[in-house]
């Protein structure tokens, strides 16, 4: 059996929802119950109206609820992050990030807001790409720091969502041109380090998350990019290894395996590639694994449970794979376009589509339905988990649902 071996360097509460997929980065529910059938009036407890639009996951404490945002006014941008009461939805507290005399281009499935907050202990931590990172006291807003220094041209606005480890906030930062991985001290918000990307394309940009990985004494940052996949060491920034596929615009964060990296290198064409780990400089034909084409996704980041991999392609394909050999159990077509990840939870597979059906299914190599639910409204980001329920948001509402 294949067991992850994904590094997210946080200390959640139990059944905290702290990041981007959840406590571990990886799509997995730290709980024993969730709910499995809800709709517009059922199993809502609460649902609250969010200004403006941002596509970022929520992140969850016991008592609170967080999530970006942007707020158009008067031809500007107000770039926000609110705070929510757990008991009720309720606005404990909505503050401006960063406002922005005009609004910039983006693409039509994107928003302003777009990559998750992380949270941690008392710290907040949001990103909104070329427009800025900060550092926020979760309990009352108070801004504790923020960089507005990190300049790139970006392509179709920002997506990638930060990551957390060792006091280092990891960014990907793939514009048109002069693409680089960034990190910054997680206490200051000044720049540890900045590396260039060793290989670029006829297209530069991407919308990537990183994912870690611990080799030896030191831990990786993964890192999909333009032709590539590259991975550097997290404490000096420095290339370790990288894997040429052309491609562009990658989005789906990599899967990470006992012996595997799992990602997807290109949005037009996508095909996962299963990189092996170890080695050091160019590995492209000494470590790839396998490759699969057939129903890999270019938005959704695939889901490992228990050695297998679940997918679903944007137009809606779901797959159930191998992980360690790339060989296909099942594919059955959901309906749909799809850009949120697939999250396990209460031993359960949920694909959620982009017009808010919801579609559970058993984590086993036969495809088999448990049940399926609706809400009303666009439905691109990720649904976050929480001690018995489910933080959905839709493009203008947060729900809270529970059994």
């Amino acid at each position: 059996m294949l067991l992850p071996v994904l590094l997210v360097l946080l200390a959640p509460g139990v059944e905290d929802w702290p990041q981007f997929r959840g406590p571990n980065s990886d799509g997995h529910a730290d709980q024993q119950t969730a709910p499995l059938v809800w709709s517009d009036t059922s199993n809502i407890r609460w649902k609250t109206d969010i200004p403006g639009l941002g596509w970022s996951s929520p992140v969850v404490s016991s008592n609170s609820v967080w999530l970006t945002t942007a707020v158009e006014q008067d031809g500007r941008l107000s770039l926000r992050c609110l705070r929510l009461s757990r008991s009720d939805g309720s606005v404990i507290w909505s503050k401006e990030v960063r406002l922005l005399k005009n609004i910039p281009p983006i693409h039509s499935k994107n928003s302003h807001a777009s990559p998750t907050p992380i949270l941690n202990g008392s710290r907040l931590f949001v990103h909104f790409g070329t427009h800025g990172t900060a550092c926020l006291n979760a309990d009352d807003g108070t801004l504790l720091w923020r960089n507005t220094d990190i300049a790139y041209p970006p392509v179709h606005g920002s997506g990638g969502s930060p990551v957390l480890a060792e006091n280092h906030l990891i960014l990907i930062c793939d514009g048109s041109s002069s693409p680089f991985v960034i990190a910054l001290d997680s206490a200051t918000g000044q720049i540890r380090w900045k590396t260039p990307r060793s290989i670029t394309g006829r297209v530069n940009h991407s919308f990537a998350t990183a994912s870690l990985l611990k080799s030896g004494q030191r831990t990786l940052v993964l890192a999909p990019g333009p032709d590539h996949l590259a991975a550097y060491d997290l404490k000096s920034g420095s290339e370790v290894w990288h894997v040429r596929a052309d491609g562009w615009s990658a989005v789906p964060q990599p899967v990470v395996t006992a012996d595997l990296v799992i990602y997807n290198h290109d949005y037009d064409n996508p095909e996962l590639i299963a990189v092996r780990h170890g080695g050091s400089g160019d590995v492209t034909e000494s470590h790839i694994a396998w490759r699969l084409k057939r129903g890999a996704p270019s938005t959704p980041s695939p889901l490992l449970v228990d050695g297998k991999l679940f997918l679903v392609s944007d137009t809606g394909i779901a797959s159930c794979v191998n992980a360690s050999d790339g060989s296909v159990y099942w594919t059955k077509r959901l309906g749909g376009n799809f850009s949120a990840s697939p999250v396990y939870a209460d031993q359960r597979v949920l694909f959620l589509s982009e017009d808010g059906k919801a579609t559970w299914v058993k984590p086993t190599t036969e495809f088999h339905v448990i049940a399926e639910c609706r809400v009303t409204g666009r439905t691109f980001a990720t649904p976050a988990f929480s001690r018995g329920e489910m933080l959905l948001r839709t493009e203008s509402a947060l729900l809270c649902v529970r059994n």
